[in-house]
Parts: C-alpha cells; sequence; structure tokens
C-alpha cells in the first residue's frame, strides 16, 4: 500500500514537472514572436519619426522663393523667363 501511495506521488511530481517543462517551451516561443514583432514596430516607428521631420522640414521651407521655384519646375513643369530647358531625348 505504502509503496502505491510512493508511485502516485512520483507519478504525479513526474507529471507537474513535464507539465511545467511544456508551459515553459510555449510561453518562450510566445516571447520570441512578441520580441521579434516589438523590434518591427520599432524599426516602423522610427521610419514614421524620420518621415515626421521631413514633413516638418517642409513645412518651414514651404513659403521660400526656392521651394516655389522647385515645385514650380518638377510638378508644373515651368521654367523662368531666360531659363534653357533640356530635355534628354533615350
Amino acid at each position: 500500500m505504502k509503496s502505491i501511495k510512493k508511485l502516485i506521488k512520483r507519478l504525479i511530481i513526474i507529471c507537474i514537472i513535464i507539465y511545467a517543462f511544456i508551459t515553459f517551451c510555449n510561453q518562450q516561443k510566445i516571447l520570441n514572436t512578441y520580441a521579434s514583432s516589438n523590434i518591427e514596430i520599432e524599426k516602423k516607428l522610427e521610419q514614421a519619426q524620420e518621415y515626421q521631420e521631413q514633413l516638418k522640414e517642409i513645412k518651414e521651407n514651404v513659403n521660400s522663393k526656392e521651394y516655389i521655384e522647385e515645385v514650380a519646375r518638377e510638378k508644373l513643369d515651368m521654367y523662368l523667363p531666360n531659363e534653357r530647358v533640356y530635355v534628354n531625348q533615350e
């Protein structure tokens, strides 16, 4: 009778250890997934901050004469009266 109780206790302890090990492995996989997604989110955040800085620079320069001329040339194909325009034919 005593040996059966000892055997049952040992089996219960072994089951608890196996359960704890499996749970630990599963949680480690989840933590690794979270860590990799955290790195991706940090990269996206950094890119968004860089883009925000670019927009701030554009906002500061939007009323400058140079910016207005640049937009007129690139987007509206407008040029100064005595300006020579060269076109590449490729």
